[in-house]
Order: C-alpha cells, then structure tokens, then sequence
C-alpha cells in the first residue's frame, strides 16, 4: 500500500577475482556481492532482496517455448514439454537428452514424474492422458475422457490412482492397472487451469461418498483436492466422497494452486495475487501476496516458504515473510511457466526455450 520506492545498480569494476564492485543509489544499500548472487536492502523500509544468476542454462533440449517441466525424486532426470510438440526426458546435471516421448497429438501441456522416478504422467491438447516408461519411452497407458485439452495432473500417493484436470471443466479420477475412468469427481462449468491433491486437516469435514467407492480407488479417503478455476473460484472437494469442502473466489481467474501443510494453501491468480488461505476457514484470506500484475503461473512449496514464477519474468522465493525475497534472475521479460525442485536445485522453464539451473548452496 505504499509508493513504490526505485534505485539503480552501477558497476564500478570486478576485483581480481572476478567479483563486480557494485553501487547502490540513494536509499539502498549493496550487502555481499558474489559471481551468482547480490543481496541488496532498503534500510529504511527493512526489507532486503537477494538477486541469484543461475548456476547452468540448457538451451539445446528444445527448439521453442518450455511449457512445464519436473525433476524425478532422485534428481537424476528431468522431462519437459514444449511448444515444438516435443516431450524429452534429460539428464538433470548437464541437460543431455535421454529420451523423445511421441504419441499426443498437438502440445502437451504438462508432465510429471511418478514418485518412483521411472514412469512419467502427461497431458495434453488432444485430451489424452498418457503414462510412458523413462527407461524405454514407450507409452503403456492412454486414457480417454475428457473433452477439453488436459492442462494439470496429480498423482494419488504411489501412483496406482491419478487425477488430470481439463478445459472441459471436469476433474477425473482414473486407474491406472485398469486404464479406466474412476469418475468426474467435479464438473464445474469452467477451465479448470490447475490442481493439487493432498490430505486433509483432521477436523475438516470431508463428506461422505454418495455410494460406496470401486475397490480400485486406493488412497482417495482423507484426501483434499484443489481446484484452480478460470471463472476466479478457487475450490476444495473431497476427493473420495465428491462433495464440496469450500468456495473461495479470488479478483481474477486462477491459475494454479498448492498445498504447504495439511491446513495451508496457496493460489496464484491471472492478476498476479497470491492467496494463502487455511482451508477450516476460507472467508478471509491470511496474506494476499501481490509483487506485480503479472499472471502467477505456478507455485511449488519449498522448505519453510514457496517458489513463485510470473508472466513478467520474474521468480522468487519467499521464505515465512515478505522483508526477505530471494529473486531468481535472467528470464527478463519472459514469462516463468514452472518451477521444480530437488535438494537445493531448482529448475525454472520459460517461454525463450531456456531451462535453468539455479543452485541455492551458492548461498
């Protein structure tokens, strides 16, 4: 709610060991300066914001814009989709390509890793859902359902359920031994941009089924599933009894949607508004996080805070509060699609086809 305060940098020089001497102007001040990082503060708002250049950049996995991306649990591998119609699976260190996923028609629109690190989960514009094998990528699955291209995915512990969300407006469940639609678990009428399954609170009624769930539905009950909508609701529902949790609406369509704890959410809209919310009381939100008016375009729970990215370029890391930000640097104007992240790597994908490699033990 204040004025926006602004300064400039000016380098002066490098030292001998290749390290820039920097300048601030008035009202901030340049903390430690190394090859990757600069820490600048403004004293008189106390607030401080760390610039971090990535550790490496892939340029070569693909030709055009990098639409999603994962790690794999171990981090050895990653998987990318991109707007070349390409799928490819790489080596995590260096960017190496190991594998070429073919099979959807038109883009993909998201992938991710299995929790075994083998298999790997995607969706596209052609409203197919595939899982495909790492290790040989050939695709052992293709479900069919939707009506819409699938623009989010999430896996139910293990894997042996998973969910997708799509254009069509509908949330599906699906068994993957059975290559079968479970169920709609909603059909709300609207894009659903983005989900996120995870169990719930203890004292958060959940509801109770209609009818008995298939035998097939493993790991569904305790279980909350976020629903991130373009018509600017953000909802929760019981994932095994179907019935809606809550209703919040936001100032702008949704885009995506995580959890940070059982009892803690946090969701990104089109306007650039981050909504944490506690999910036993959605009427007021905790914080609405807004740095700009850029789209949020996705948000990963990390350590004690989150990863945001923007469709101004711009991803950072807020870690308990606001006076200290962590801004990963060098997309410039480019819209951040996702983020991913193994250990103290994190990984971003952007629109100019550049993966990147930010390393966080440089601090």
């Amino acid at each position: 709610g204040k004025p926006t305060l602004y300064g400039s940098l000016t380098r002066r020089g490098l030292s001998t060991e290749g390290v820039p001497d920097i300048a601030a102007s008035e009202g901030f001040v340049v903390g430690e300066v190394t090859k990757k990082s600069i820490l600048i503060s403004c004293p008189h708002e106390n607030v401080s914001t760390k610039f971090l250049a990535p550790y490496t950049t892939f340029c070569r996995i693909h030709q055009k814009s990098i639409t999603c991306l994962d790690i794999s649990s171990g981090g050895g591998l990653g998987v990318s989709t991109s707007t070349d119609g390409t799928m490819k699976i790489w080596q995590a260190a260096n960017g190496e390509i190991r594998r070429l996923l073919e099979g959807h028609v038109y883009d993909v629109n998201c992938c991710r890793f299995f929790p075994s690190g083998l298999v790997v989960l995607s969706g596209g514009m052609d409203a197919q859902l595939k899982i495909w094998s790492a290790e040989d990528a050939s695709c052992v699955v293709t479900f069919k359902g939707h009506k819409g291209g699938i623009l989010d995915t999430a896996i139910v512990d293990r894997g042996r359920n998973v969910l997708s969300c799509s254009r069509d407006g509908t949330a599906r469940l699906w068994d993957c031994g059975k290559s079968a639609c479970l169920g709609v678990i909603v059909d709300c009428g609207s894009p659903v941009n983005g989900i996120a399954v995870s169990t719930a609170d203890n004292s958060l009624n959940l509801g109770m089924p209609e009818k008995a769930p298939s035998e097939r539905e493993v790991g569904t009950e305790g279980k909350i599933l976020l629903l991130a909508r373009e018509d600017k609701k953000l909802q929760g529902v019981g994932l095994q009894s179907r019935q809606p949790v809550f209703l919040f609406v936001g100032s702008d369509a949704f885009n995506c949607c995580t959890f940070l704890s059982s009892t803690y959410i946090l969701a990104g809209t089109q306007d650039g508004n981050i909504y944490q919310l506690d999910v036993r009381n959605t009427n007021v939100p905790i914080q609405v996080i807004h740095r700009s008016g850029a789209p949020v375009l996705s948000l990963l729970p990390y350590r004690d805070g989150f990863i945001a990215s923007q469709g101004d370029g711009t991803c950072f890391i807020v870690q308990q509060d606001l006076d200290y930000v962590l801004d990963l640097t060098e997309a410039d104007c480019d819209p951040v699609y996702k983020v991913a992240s193994w250990e103290k790597q994190i990984y971003t994908c952007c629109r100019d086809g550049i993966v990147r490699r930010y390393q966080l033990s440089d601090l």
